[in-house]
């Protein structure tokens, strides 16, 4: 019998969250019946998207949604031998039963010199939202002007380097002189500190005076009223996340795009990577083809031990990390 450590959300959050709501919670598991697996977490994920998703999708007292890499420990699952991993959908847990149906193979033929950690970013979900939101939403063109915020996180920094591949100018913006200087290291054309520039509307003109012809939009608030203002005519906006209203204890009224959408005549779209999930396999593949050849660079921030995933969560959501934040479990 294998004992299980898991993180539950005791308290809805109300503004930014704080240690009160989470709970360490140890419970032993059964044995796995016909057709289950026991897993191993390895690696677990710190997204954005779990603040503003635990509202939506939790109950108070809900094991923390996420996402891992794990082994298989156990099985009488002959689509998931011992030693396989995977990326399970299974929350802040150390170990789970599964069934299968919640867990996707890693890659077949995963290099070895390639962190499995990866997975849960520039060859996992982060790695699927750039891109798609780059192809399906943008349809980023050669030669485009691309504008993106949060440009040192998970998402940002990979939708850089994909437009950089597809031979645009980036403009990106982060929150600190090392993340810019992260930024330069990537290939970025233009890359500013949103909080030590004097003004963002002079700040975003100064990196693409002609404007731009894209803009990813990860943070929402004051960042996206200057962004709109200096879109090119017929500029397109992918919607990816507004990180700085998801704390926010009383939503945030305008200011109101709708003049400066219909004058420029701008299409803006919101997304989530799941609408292309038929096309996951191939779009990981291409993923993972870019890091071998060199083109995809990767960084990590990695927080050591299970009974820090509150800490790590929290530190994500006031930007310590450069790259994917993870936990390695154990």
């Amino acid at each position: 019998m294998v004992q299980a450590k898991s993180w539950s959300l005791t308290k809805h959050f109300d503004g930014f969250p704080s240690d009160a709501n989470f709970e360490l919670k140890v419970e032993d598991l059964p044995e796995p019946k016909d057709g289950e697996v026991l897993l191993e977490a390895k690696f677990l994920s710190v997204d954005p998207y779990m603040r503003p998703f635990s509202g939506v999708r939790m109950k108070e007292g809900d094991v923390m949604i996420g996402t891992q890499v794990a082994k298989v420990i156990q099985s009488k699952n002959n689509t998931f031998p011992v030693g396989t991993h995977v990326v399970a959908r299974c929350g802040w847990r150390t170990h789970v039963v599964s069934n299968g149906t919640d867990l996707v193979h890693i890659l077949p033929n995963w290099p070895e010199d390639v962190p499995l950690s990866l997975a849960l970013g520039t060859i996992g979900m982060p790695g699927l939202t750039a891109l798609y939101g780059i192809e399906e939403v943008l349809g980023l063109q050669e030669g485009e002007t691309l504008l993106v915020n949060a440009a040192a996180g998970a998402v940002g920094n990979v939708v850089g380097q994909i437009a950089k591949i597809k031979g645009c100018k980036v403009v990106g913006s982060a929150g600190s002189d090392a993340k810019v200087a992260y930024l330069k290291e990537l290939g970025f054309d233009e890359a500013f500190n949103y909080k030590t520039v004097g003004s963002l509307e002079q700040a975003l003109k100064k990196a693409s005076p002609e404007g731009y012809d894209c803009f990813f939009e990860n943070v929402g608030g004051p960042f996206s009223t200057a962004a709109l203002q200096q879109m090119k005519d017929f500029g397109r906006i992918a919607v990816c996340g507004g990180i700085a209203t998801y704390n926010d204890k009383t939503p945030q009224m305008g200011p109101y795009p709708h003049l400066t959408m219909i004058f420029k005549q701008l299409k803006m779209e919101g997304f989530m990577h799941s609408r292309w999930e038929h096309k996951h396999p191939e779009s990981l593949k291409r993923l993972m083809g870019w890091v071998k050849e060199g083109k995809l660079q990767s960084r990590e921030h990695v927080t050591k031990g299970f009974e820090n995933m509150p800490a790590a969560f929290m530190g994500m959501l006031r930007g310590e990390n450069t790259g994917k934040a993870i936990v390695a479990s154990l």
